[in-house]
């Protein structure tokens, strides 16, 4: 077995894309593996087959390595305590379940579908939560072997002491107890021989030494049998840590079924991977100390600061606007040249005619805040849109359409004699033309911006716009903007 390290374990299903509570988890689990220098686990928990989606597996593998949740121990990397896929495990737990009959603290139940969906009708009609009601429990030896030797079908059920408490402490939500008499017998060992989730998943985090559980506070009804199963093997019990659910709203949780947002649908958008760890990280868990105010962390940042401390109690709500206001600082951090390489892809989508990116991407990024809103500025580029000439009219500027039309007649021989590789040449060229006619820049060079693209929203003031599009194509607008303008 591997030393006393922590050992922690992402245990996702392959259900489907990644959605953000589950990516959370999976963040908080290696933070807390990696501040203490232990080892974090991938386990593939695939024995749900009714559940299972093709193709589930690699968008797990994917997303991690995206977010740099890099396992230490996995299906693909190996590690001591493998197989690491749980349909590869299914051979070990029957004996496990059949040690605990053997001492008494699990019996074979031979109770058919369709008593048990009876008894639960009737508990029902009487107004009773329910719930299994023993009939098997105290089966004398030589019935149980009687009737497995008739190969009889059954399962195999934990015995939950009668009376008393079963209590465990949580990281976040502090001491819990249950009363023993609450709980059913639960299954472990299902009639077709395959293991319980729960059942599974404890012996598999013993077996692979997990010191922390990290999962989402919809499992804390179920911990004290988590527990209980542990004492009767008489293994050690890992510190838990219930994280908060993740919220639409303050009535509905954050579902994938519902239509909410993945990870995938994120990053398809235009959000920024790291952008997204860093907003998800704080969904219910804050910074302490000298931390306490800032937002931005990278992955490694927070690997030095992370306490499981942190993380609140309380729901915690998804907010778009937050998201989009860190993804916009990250995008303001990126160096020029990282902002153009992950902004071309988009680019592309909307500019199929010569253009300078650089330039473009030099006036994109301090106002991009998500990179999926860019080809809806730049729809102009490719073919000049139909607008209406009261566009040219602008009180700020001093401009109407009678002073666009002097304007650009006025502009017409500077830009024919610009240099259209220096984007200051063609703005100083365009400034002495207006200090020239005793104007200011702006009643020069907003009808530019206007006679160029059609819209009074652009990324780039006129000259850089005329710069992005050469010579030519500027050329080409601002004689057929005249055309316009004369009527």
């Amino acid at each position: 077995m591997p030393s006393n390290k922590v050992r922690t374990r992402f245990a996702p299903s392959p259900t489907g894309y990644m959605h953000v509570g589950n990516l959370r988890t999976a963040l908080y689990t290696y933070l807390m593996a990696k501040h203490e220098d232990g080892t974090f686990i991938l386990r593939i928990e695939d024995t749900d087959q009714g559940r299972y989606v093709e193709g589930a597996v690699d968008v797990i593998y994917n997303t991690l390595r995206e977010t740099g949740l890099l396992w230490d121990e996995g299906p693909d990397v190996g590690g001591p305590v493998g197989p690491y896929v749980q349909s590869e495990r299914m051979g070990m737990f029957k004996q496990y379940a059949e040690q605990l009959v053997a001492e008494g603290k699990a019996y074979y139940c031979f109770c058919t579908e369709e008593r048990l969906e009876a008894l639960h009708a009737e508990q029902r009609a009487n107004g009773e939560m329910t719930h299994y009601d023993g009939c098997c429990r105290d089966l004398p030896k030589e019935e149980v072997e009687k009737r497995l030797a008739a190969g009889e079908p059954y399962v195999i059920r934990q015995k939950i002491p009668k009376e008393g408490v079963t209590g465990f402490d949580d990281v976040v939500y502090g001491h819990i107890e249950v009363n023993n008499s609450e709980m059913d017998d639960q299954i472990l060992i299902k009639t077709d021989g395959m293991p319980t989730y729960n059942f599974a998943n404890v012996v598999d985090d013993h077996l692979m030494g997990i010191t922390h559980v990290i999962r989402g506070s919809e499992y804390l009804s179920s911990t004290p049998k988590y527990n209980l199963l542990y004492q009767a093997f008489g293994w050690d019990i890992p510190t838990y840590i219930h994280c908060p659910p993740v919220m639409k709203d303050a009535q509905n949780k954050l579902s994938k079924r519902n239509g909410d947002a993945s990870y995938q649908d994120l990053v398809a958008k235009g959000y920024l991977s790291d952008a997204v760890m860093n907003y998800i990280c704080l969904l219910g868990w804050s910074p302490k100390g000298e931390y306490a105010e800032q937002e931005i962390f990278s992955l490694d940042e927070l690997v030095k600061i992370w306490s499981p401390d942190g993380i609140s109690k309380s729901p915690a709500i998804f907010d778009p606007l937050k998201l989009r206001a860190i993804n916009a600082e990250y995008i303001r951090r990126l160096s020029p040249e990282e902002f153009q390489k992950k902004a071309e892809p988009w680019i592309d989508q909307a500019v199929h005619t010569p253009i300078n990116k650089k330039l473009l991407c030099a006036n994109l990024q301090p106002r991009c805040e998500v990179l999926g809103e860019i080809p809806e500025q730049l729809d102009f580029f490719d073919a000049m849109p139909d607008y209406d000439v009261s566009l040219y009219a602008n009180k700020k500027q001093k401009t109407t359409p009678e002073t666009a039309k002097e304007a650009l007649e006025a502009l017409l021989p500077v830009l024919e004699n610009a240099d259209f590789d220096n984007r200051d040449a063609v703005f100083d060229a365009c400034k002495a033309k207006a200090e020239e006619l005793g104007k200011k820049n702006g009643w020069l060079l907003y009808p530019l911006g206007i006679a160029l693209s059609g819209k009074q929203r652009t990324p780039g003031g006129g000259t850089d716009l005329a710069c992005m599009m050469g010579r030519e194509k500027t050329l080409e607008r601002v004689q057929d903007a005249l055309a316009k303008l004369n009527g």
